[in-house]
């Protein structure tokens, strides 16, 4: 076990884990973080995915060792129930989930083309999320709330 120190949504934190740990079982096991989700452990189905210094990446497949002292963030560090951040109320507000256990994927990924291009095309939307898969079949409702997030006044 070692101390590793993370800064996650803004806050540092140091947890005692083993430098080899998943990304993901720290966030949600050390720090109860509970946005990412475990989907695959492979990193192929985006359920896990967090923005690290700027990018979307895979915590399931990210040792914590590899995160030290870079900038993360989970679906908690966007907004909460009573302020969601626009890209989770144009989720909420197009019905985009159905089970919504891909949606912390979605989101995340949504919000880091968002942030690179705060008008994108339908492509480049699909593009983003290609590396999230949902079963629920809410791709249109999700393109839609991409969209709505990047037409709203208060950019994402």
């Amino acid at each position: 076990m070692a101390q590793i120190s993370l800064n996650v949504n803004g806050k540092a934190r140091v947890v005692d884990a083993d430098s080899s740990t998943p990304l993901l079982y720290v966030l949600r096991d050390n720090l109860g973080l509970h946005g990412p989700r475990f989907g695959c452990g492979l990193g192929q189905c985006g359920a896990c995915t967090v923005i690290m210094e700027g990018k979307s990446v895979r915590s399931c497949t990210i040792p914590t060792s590899a995160a030290q002292n870079k900038r993360i963030t989970t679906l908690e560090g966007l907004g909460n129930v009573a302020h969601p951040h626009p890209l989770q109320k144009a989720f909420i507000d197009e019905q985009a989930a159905q089970c919504g256990y891909c949606m912390n994927g979605m989101i995340m990924s949504a919000k880091v083309l968002l942030d690179k291009n705060p008008q994108p095309s339908v492509g480049e939307i699909k593009q983003s999320l290609n590396g999230n898969l949902c079963r629920c079949g809410s791709h249109l409702r999700v393109i839609r709330a991409v969209q709505r997030a990047a037409n709203s006044s208060v950019k994402a």
